[in-house]
């Protein structure tokens, strides 16, 4: 599956929408208010002052570019003293982010372009604009089709969203995930090639990363009917057992494939330099934190550990 981020295209609001100024009668409705919809920097000025001339089109220049996802109120001192006195402000330029109808943020002086960017970015992490498509929903919404066990909808759900943003790693590592569940190594592998490597220490793409490796270690074992033989003719034939709960976990038998494991631990806990722990540890990883299976696993393990 090729993917390429081709943008949304949606025009951001118009900069009359997006700047006004208030005074004291409208600064609950302004600010106040529309501060619960998306965060609103209320900035404090006067004629007088030189910073303030300084700031304003750089404040104004930062608003635009953030396209809807945060809007400027300017209030005049001179012209509205009443709000500037209740809030304590005895010096401009002040700018004060409010975000749910409360004070959120703030800075006084004319800071430069890239502090301002900095703290605009900061204030609206998260923050949706108007017209662009939540990519984080989009990603959730397949986390949990995928948690149902659908993988092939879950596959289209993430390339939507990696339509949108092609970097997002979550929808990387998802879409890598239900390639490999799927069998599909050489994609998965293919898609977390996209990871840049500073991002391959992330959670959810060492995950898929492992239960390609653990993939690729199964192929190398026989079928699982000849290794249950083996370690039924032999108990104390850990490394037959190892192998086991590997093919096992190819399977999808994570159940089986725990037991088998912490079967090691228990006869033998040194066993190959700690392998059957480290190993469980693994299986951890791939089937991510919150399985059922690595849940009751860990008590399982902790258990034998701490007997």
């Amino acid at each position: 599956m090729t993917i390429i981020d081709q943008g949304n295209g949606a025009a951001g609001p118009a900069a009359s929408d997006l700047i006004k100024d208030t005074t004291t009668q409208t600064f609950v409705k302004d600010v106040i208010e529309e501060s619960k919809r998306q965060p609103v920097l209320i900035d404090f000025w006067a004629e007088w002052c030189g910073p303030c001339k300084q700031l304003t089109p750089v404040l104004e220049k930062a608003v635009k570019a953030a396209k809807g996802k945060v809007k400027l109120v300017k209030m005049n001192i001179d012209q509205h003293p009443a709000i500037p006195g209740q809030m304590g402000i005895q010096s401009i330029p002040a700018v004060i982010a409010f975000v749910n109808g409360q004070p959120a943020d703030g800075f006084m002086g004319a800071v430069p372009e890239s502090q301002l960017n900095a703290f605009i970015e900061k204030l609206t992490k998260g923050v949706t604009a108007p017209g662009e498509v939540n990519v984080a929903e989009i990603v959730q919404e397949a986390e949990a089709v995928l948690a149902e066990g659908d993988t092939a909808a879950a596959a289209q759900i993430y390339a939507e969203a990696l339509q949108h943003d092609s970097t997002n790693i979550a929808a990387l590592a998802g879409l890598a995930k239900c390639y490999a569940v799927s069998g599909a190594m050489e994609q998965a592998k293919q898609t977390l090639a996209m990871v840049p490597e500073s991002k391959r220490n992330d959670p959810a793409v060492r995950g898929v990363q492992t239960t390609i490796d653990l993939a690729e270690q199964a192929e190398a074992l026989g079928p699982v009917a000849e290794l249950e033989q083996k370690v039924a003719a032999n108990p104390l034939d850990h490394q037959a057992r190892f192998d086991l709960a590997t093919a096992l976990n190819a399977q999808g038998n994570r159940a089986a494939a725990t037991e088998q494991l912490l079967e090691i631990i228990k006869r033998d806990r040194k066993w190959n330099d700690d392998g059957a722990r480290k190993q469980l540890v693994q299986f951890f990883e791939a089937w991510g934190g919150t399985d059922d299976a690595t849940v009751e696993g860990r008590k399982r393990l902790s258990t034998i550990l701490f007997s």
